[in-house]
This record gives structure tokens, C-alpha cells and sequence, in this order.
């Protein structure tokens, strides 16, 4: 970076960067899991796995919220020099770094399925759920201040992509219409002129 800037990604990018990958491998691992018998049975594999579905989108929506909150209200503006990364960078670095992990989870999920059919697949998919219902979240806390929060990209390397791990210091701040997503870490929508 140049004179002291910063490369910054966007903290409901890096949040929501997960969301999607989880989901979908969530789903096609419960609908595979549906056709295998299972030690438990399908209804027993599918009812417990909606139980974990909704347990864990609850907690990974609700964890650290406190410590968001904390970063938010002592962010400080982000200086000139910094530079804002695009949310499909943020995105690609989060899923490439943990696409082992993501990999895992999926076969580990594939191979319950032997023991409670469908239910990893849920839990999966719940988790993928409570990171889209953080980053809205996020949003809603971006919007009350009306301004987008950013965390450094050095720190985001040493806590795995983890916006608010140990090594995230603080948050940085921009104004809302800064960068190329939309308060929550969606895509920003171009409104075209008539």
C-alpha cells in the first residue's frame, strides 16, 4: 500500500463470504443423506437435523455480537491512502482459504448420513443461514450509523477470516456509499437511469 494505507475488505462481505458455500453443500448433502436408510431413519435423521438446523443458525447468528458492537462503536475512519478491496476478492480469498475445511465438512456430513440420515446436511445449512442472518445484521448496524465497516485484510490472514477474532484490532469506516456492496455485504444494485 502506498504511504501508510491499508488494503480494507468489508466485514458483512467476510461474514457473509461463508454463507452461500454452506448452504448449498448443506442442502446437497441432506437431500443425498435422504436416500440413504440410516441407523436412526429418515424421519428421526430429518427431524433431528431441522433441531440442529435451527440451533445452529441461532447461535452462529446471535455468537460475538457483543464484540461486533464493541469494534463498530470505536472504528475510526479509514484514512485516504486506504485501499478498498472489491467484495468478489473478499469473497474468492475467504471461500479459497477454507475450501479444505469446506471439503471436510461436506464428506463428514455425506458420511453421518450412514447414522442419522440428513441430519449433518441440516446442521450444515443452518450454520450456512446464521452467517447470512449476521451479516443482515451487520447491515442493520451499518445502516443505524449510516456508515460501512471495514477490517483490516494483514488481520483477517493471521484469525483465518475471522472479522472479529483476537487478531482483528478495529474496524475502520467509510461512508455508505463507499466500495461496491451494499450495507449487509450484498451486491450493490446499479439503479439505471430512464
Amino acid at each position: 500500500m502506498t504511504r501508510g494505507g491499508q488494503g480494507l475488505a468489508r466485514v458483512a462481505v467476510v461474514v457473509r463470504a461463508g454463507a452461500a458455500p454452506l448452504w448449498w453443500l448443506g442442502v446437497v448433502a441432506a437431500g443425498a443423506g435422504a436416500f440413504v436408510p440410516g441407523l436412526t431413519g429418515l424421519r428421526i435423521g430429518v427431524l433431528g437435523g431441522a433441531a440442529l438446523f435451527l440451533v445452529a443458525a441461532a447461535l452462529v447468528a446471535l455468537t460475538r455480537r457483543g464484540r461486533y458492537r464493541a469494534l463498530a462503536r470505536a472504528a475510526a475512519r479509514a484514512g485516504r491512502h486506504d485501499v478498498l478491496q472489491d467484495r468478489a476478492v473478499t469473497t474468492r480469498n475467504w471461500r479459497r482459504a477454507h475450501r479444505w475445511w469446506l471439503l471436510l465438512a461436506f464428506l463428514a456430513a455425506l458420511g453421518s448420513a450412514l447414522a442419522a440420515p440428513a441430519a449433518a446436511g441440516l446442521l450444515l445449512a443452518g450454520c450456512g443461514a446464521g452467517l447470512w442472518l449476521k451479516a443482515a445484521w451487520i447491515g442493520r448496524l451499518e445502516r443505524a450509523d449510516e456508515v460501512l465497516l471495514w477490517v483490516r485484510v494483514d488481520w483477517l490472514r493471521k484469525g483465518a477470516g475471522r472479522p472479529a477474532g483476537r487478531a482483528v484490532k478495529a474496524f475502520r469506516t467509510t461512508g455508505i456509499a463507499a466500495g461496491d456492496a451494499a450495507p449487509g455485504g450484498a451486491r450493490r444494485r446499479l439503479v439505471k437511469a430512464a
